[in-house]
């Protein structure tokens, strides 16, 4: 898919508002120049990914001059390496990371600047010709002089990336959640617990008990209390309803999470899920909920947050979940193999319930745990 969309950016034979082309590497005497096209492209005005695309000769039809030669040539390592040392605002770099790609006449090398909230970025400290406290930027297909700042309305573009003031009221509150100390207790009444963000007061969440019932999942039984307690999590911009989740009160009140999300694997086509499991996935606002629940208050709290995250998996993505799901596929003839030493928890019979089910799905999913962790070391 990357490969894919860069080869349809170097067929349009024109720069753009994210992408840069290059017939070659920077020279050592020209690190200036790297830095310069670094920042603009991370100060794009596009609110996207941005590529220096290496390898391009734009003066004979965008045909590709190889760079596998090219003594200039620099790894990811490197690049990191020489912004690490430059004087940013606030110490915050771009993100970036170099991805070779072979194409018909031979290797380009894309320099990849991250999509990030933290904009502007700009020096504190003038490196070379590249100037302290000047914002650069990128307006169509040019990158501001270096001598020169940018224009008032993208610098206040760039700021107002910054504080979310772009976003939607969604994702606004998802990065108000994620400072939870930032947050303050609503008046409520006996029905519901609320809490208001403390700078933009418009914003509130809060959680309702639904059902004090006996819908028992296999991660109960890890705790002290096993009692399920089921609640709903709302977000409101004023008297709006923005989101809803289910959510679940743990050992007896102690600590309260959304739900996680179930998903399972299938070892063969003639059947459902075999093997069933719980998991979150970072950067959701389920997650990002998750997260504003938990204060880590080295007791009772902690004990109980522990004892869940033991039950259940975090990816990084829907991508590495389903990657992780054919690993499990592939790998589950050595189930044996992680499963030592697997300690049980006490599964109490319970009406109308079948015990061995969820004594199944909590062992299981201690053999995942421990495979994923294999997954990752293999990645």
């Amino acid at each position: 898919m990357f490969d894919y969309k860069i080869q349809q950016l170097i067929s349009l034979k024109q720069e753009g508002q994210y992408w840069d082309f290059k017939k070659e590497w920077y020279p050592k005497d020209k690190k200036m120049n790297l830095l310069h096209d670094i920042i603009c492209m991370a100060n794009n005005l596009a609110n996207q990914d941005a590529y220096i695309i290496i390898g391009i000769d734009e003066e004979n039809d965008y045909i590709v001059n190889s760079v596998h030669k090219d003594r200039n040539r620099k790894d990811t390592q490197m690049i990191v390496d020489f912004l690490r040392d430059k004087k940013f605002a606030g110490g915050i770099r771009p993100t970036i990371y170099v991805s070779p790609i072979s194409l018909e006449g031979g290797y380009v090398d894309v320099i990849v600047i991250k999509n990030s909230h933290n904009t502007p970025f700009y020096l504190m400290e003038r490196y070379q010709s590249v100037l302290a406290n000047n914002i650069y930027t990128r307006v169509m297909d040019t990158n501001t002089p270096i001598d020169k700042t940018a224009d008032i309305h993208h610098v206040e573009y760039l700021w107002k990336k910054r504080f979310r003031l772009l976003n939607t009221p969604l994702e606004r509150v998802q990065y108000y959640l994620e400072k939870p100390d930032d947050w303050a207790d609503a008046p409520t009444n006996w029905e519901s617990v609320k809490k208001y963000y403390k700078y933009a007061p418009e914003f509130t969440i809060e959680h309702t008990l639904e059902d004090d019932g006996d819908a028992y999942q296999y991660y109960l039984f890890n705790q002290t209390d096993i009692r399920p307690h089921w609640l709903q999590i709302r977000l409101y911009y004023h008297q709006t309803l923005l989101f809803s989740t289910e959510a679940i009160s743990l050992d007896g009140g102690r600590y309260l999470t959304p739900t996680p999300f179930t998903d399972g694997v299938s070892l063969s086509k003639y059947h459902n899920w075999d093997i069933i499991f719980k998991y979150f996935i970072k950067d959701t606002l389920e997650y990002t909920i998750h997260r504003f629940y938990f204060s880590d208050d080295g007791d009772e709290q902690t004990t109980s947050y522990n004892r869940f995250m033991d039950c259940i998996l975090i990816f990084n993505s829907e991508e590495e979940k389903d990657a992780f799901k054919e690993y499990i596929i592939k790998n589950w003839y050595q189930k044996e193999k992680y499963s030592k030493d697997i300690w049980m928890p006490h599964f109490p019979q319970i009406e109308n319930y079948n015990m061995d089910i969820f004594k199944e799905e909590y062992f299981n999913v201690q053999v995942l745990k421990r495979m994923f962790n294999a997954y990752k070391n293999d990645t």
